[in-house]
């Protein structure tokens, strides 16, 4: 499953987010484009990559920081900057520019802190910016659990889209990064399921305030869920292929 839109427009632009989108894909581009030796590319991310080991020894605490731009390839980018597009803006659009860069930051820093002790002595350097994607996950989760999202189904040759409630495809994706950080070996994989888990709690609990603010429980009750404005529809344009009745 896939998550390609959601169906709750924001009512601003969301400058934040593209500038979050812009930083990532310039960073990227600054390294993945003039460093062309692979030993050259994997001591560049050791150095500024978040490394627990170094963490735990008092050093490079900036990487906390500059690990968050940085990716290890084309699809690792591209998939990061599509989840924080699809569910950045709405909570850009409630919390306010400045303070979503804070919380963004924050989510990144609470996703560092649980892969950091999930894994102390790991040498192995950490990049992406997933956990702080996964913060503002955790916060749109909160404020919009019953937004409705389109997500890609494939299944072998079969596509189809459907539209299914927020707490369902982030309850879920956040079931995995659990599931897979504790059944996969903390030196195999090449993901940090428990930075993603951490930076998803810790949006979450960020988000708090906000929800409070609108009356907790009782926006809930007032929108069912619901983002507080008219939902987006879309219309799905009829396959040109001719269907065959089954006789």
């Amino acid at each position: 499953m896939f998550p390609i839109r959601d169906h709750n427009p924001s009512g601003r632009t969301p400058y934040a987010t593209y500038a979050l989108i812009i930083a990532n894909v310039v960073v990227f581009l600054g390294y993945w484009l003039t460093i062309r030796d692979d030993y050259r590319l994997n001591l560049f991310f050791y150095t500024w990559g978040l490394v627990p080991q170094h963490i735990m020894a008092g050093q490079g605490y900036e990487t906390i920081l500059t690990s968050m731009f940085l990716h290890g390839g084309w699809m690792h980018l591209l998939g990061n900057m599509w989840f924080l597009w699809l569910f950045g803006d709405n909570l850009e659009d409630e919390m306010g520019h400045g303070r979503f860069v804070l919380f963004y930051l924050a989510g990144g820093l609470a996703a560092a802190a649980l892969q950091v002790a999930a894994d102390p002595a790991s040498a192995m350097p950490m990049v992406g910016a997933s956990g702080a994607i996964a913060g503002v996950m955790g916060g749109y989760l909160l404020l919009f659990p019953k937004a409705r999202v389109d997500v890609l189904f494939i299944f072998v040759i079969f596509f189809r889209v459907f539209a299914i409630p927020a707490w369902i495809v982030l309850g879920v994706w956040f079931g995995i990064q659990v599931f897979s950080g504790v059944s996969v070996p903390s030196d195999g994989g090449g993901v940090a399921y428990w930075a993603h888990a951490g930076g998803f709690v810790g949006g979450l609990l960020l988000a708090v305030p906000a929800w409070l603010r609108r009356g907790g429980k009782g926006y809930w009750q007032a929108n069912q869920g619901q983002p507080p404005h008219p939902p987006a529809e879309y219309k799905f344009q009829r396959s040109s292929i001719p269907r065959i009745p089954r006789r």
